[in-house]
Parts: C-alpha cells; sequence; structure tokens
C-alpha cells in the first residue's frame, strides 16, 4: 500500500486513467451482475423478500436438479478422461511424425464448425426422417435411452480433441530434448521414459488442459438443446437444461440459488486440482 501511494504522488496515477474504462467495463458486466445473482438467491423471485436459505434448500431437495446433476457428473466422469487421453496420444504420435505436425490447422477445424451446423449434420443421419431413413428404408433412433448419452460423449471428444492435442503438443516441445537423449543413453526404454520424464514436465500443462476442457464441457448443452429440446431424454437432462428451463418459467430465486452453488462447485474443483498439482510437484 505504502508504494502504491508513492507511485501516485509521482505522477504514476495517469496510467489508472487508461485503466479505468476497463475497470469500469468489469464493475459493470462481471461484479455487478455476481452481487445481484448472489443477491437473489436469497429472496423471493416476484417480491424480492429475504428468505435466507430457502432457495437453496428448495434446489438441493428438487428431484430435476438431481438428476441433472447426476447425468453431468455422469457425462464429464465419461467425456474428460476420453479426451484428455486421446489428445495426448495423438500428440505423441504427431511428435514421432513430425510430418503430421503440418496440418495442426485441420485439427482445430471442428472447433470452427458453427453448433447449429453440426446439429444438422447430426439430424441428417441418426433422425427418423433423416438420409439414413430416406435411402435405406431404416430406422435410427440416436437419441435413445441407451445411445444418447454416448453421442452427447462422442460429439464433445470429437469437436475438442484437435484443440486438446494442441496444447498437449505445445507441452511436448516445451520438455528439454536432452533430458530424453540422456535417459535413453543410460538404457531407459520408451515407456520408462514417458512415465518418468514426460509426464512430470507436463504437470502444468495437464491442469491448465484440464481446467478448459472440464469448461468446454459445459458448452456441449447447445449440441443438446438443438437436437432434441429443452426435455431431452434423461440421461442426457443436463444442469444446463434445467437452468434453461427455470429461466423459461420466471423461476428466478432457484436459477440464482442454482448459479451460486454450480459457481461454488467449480471453483472448489479448480483449486482442489491446482493443489492437487502443487502437491504433485511439490513431491
Amino acid at each position: 500500500m505504502k508504494s502504491f501511494l508513492i507511485y501516485v504522488r509521482r505522477g504514476g496515477s495517469r496510467g489508472l486513467w487508461f485503466l479505468a474504462p476497463s475497470l469500469l467495463g468489469v464493475v459493470y458486466l462481471v461484479l455487478a451482475p455476481t452481487a445481484d445473482v448472489l443477491r437473489r438467491s436469497f429472496a423471493t423471485a416476484l417480491s424480492g423478500q429475504w428468505v435466507g436459505l430457502d432457495n437453496y434448500r428448495k434446489v438441493l431437495s428438487n428431484d430435476a436438479f438431481r438428476l441433472a446433476l447426476g447425468n453431468t457428473l455422469r457425462f464429464l466422469s465419461l467425456s474428460l478422461p476420453l479426451l484428455l487421453i486421446l489428445g495426448l496420444l495423438l500428440a505423441l504420435v504427431i511428435c514421432r511424425v513430425p510430418r503430421l505436425e503440418r496440418f495442426k490447422a485441420l485439427y482445430l477445424l471442428p472447433m470452427a464448425i458453427p453448433a447449429a451446423t453440426v446439429v444438422l449434420v447430426w439430424r441428417l443421419v441418426f433422425s427418423r426422417q433423416g438420409f439414413l431413413n430416406a435411402r435405406l428404408g431404416t430406422y435410427v433412433d440416436y437419441m435413445g435411452e441407451s445411445t444418447a448419452l454416448a453421442i452427447l460423449v462422442g460429439s464433445y471428444v470429437w469437436k475438442n480433441l484437435g484443440y486438446t492435442m494442441v496444447l498437449w503438443l505445445a507441452g511436448l516441445k516445451a520438455i528439454p530434448a536432452e533430458q530424453t537423449e540422456a535417459a535413453r543413453v543410460d538404457g531407459a526404454g520408451r515407456i520408462r521414459c514417458f512415465f518418468q520424464i514426460t509426464l512430470p514436465n507436463l504437470k502444468g500443462s495437464a491442469y491448465t488442459i484440464t481446467v478448459l476442457s472440464l469448461l468446454n464441457a459445459f458448452k456441449s448443452f447447445r449440441e443438446a438443446y438443438l437436437v432434441s429440446g429443452a426435455y431431452p431424454q434423461q440421461d442426457i437432462y443436463l444442469l444446463q437444461h434445467l437452468f434453461q428451463n427455470w429461466y423459461t418459467k420466471l423461476d428466478m430465486d432457484k436459477l440464482a440459488a442454482g448459479a451460486v452453488l454450480m459457481a461454488l462447485a467449480l471453483g472448489a474443483l479448480s483449486m482442489l486440482l491446482q493443489r492437487l498439482w502443487n502437491t504433485a510437484e511439490e513431491l
């Protein structure tokens, strides 16, 4: 604080004027809405009367919330490990075949495709009135109870695999080649070099990639919503569907409480991951 006052007295406060527009934007567009959502989570939707933790009790005891939470956790537990492992394997293959690195732009192509286009393709392929039904006379209902979640996981992995692979590739390129070469000279095989040299050097990249993949996982709601609407099959009814329905019904009190709980859960998960990575690095 003392150094900041000295900086202001010497004329450094002029730089604050350049930061003022950005600071005002953060306050108006981020901090103020966040504070309003927090306030609404403790009040009724219409009258704004203070009800304490009643909204949180309603959310936690809601059957639809429990269903959506369970489906979301199941989706994350399947899609995240699959995406991270496949991305790392592809990055290792590209490192061994340098010619494939020239096509890195193509790997990011699925992320550039609009969600509406992806949904249109899925509908043409899998819907009852789609391409297969029209040409082959077959019935393919991809949104069946047994396959809906698998299709949603596959769509998420397909769209984010190239991006994740490029991030892994950047982490692999940052590993000093001398470490691997020295280990190979000492007689270490490829598997041992991978587990004792490559993976330990990828800890920092792994944390960043995991957090980004977790945030991107919540964007998969767009495809599921555009294909099946606000009330899909039970096994792909996610938290985003629930929040969308609460917003449509103007249940702002439950929506605010649910948003606060979700923000706290994501923040706690991010801090837990960071703590785990820091502990691993200390070891």
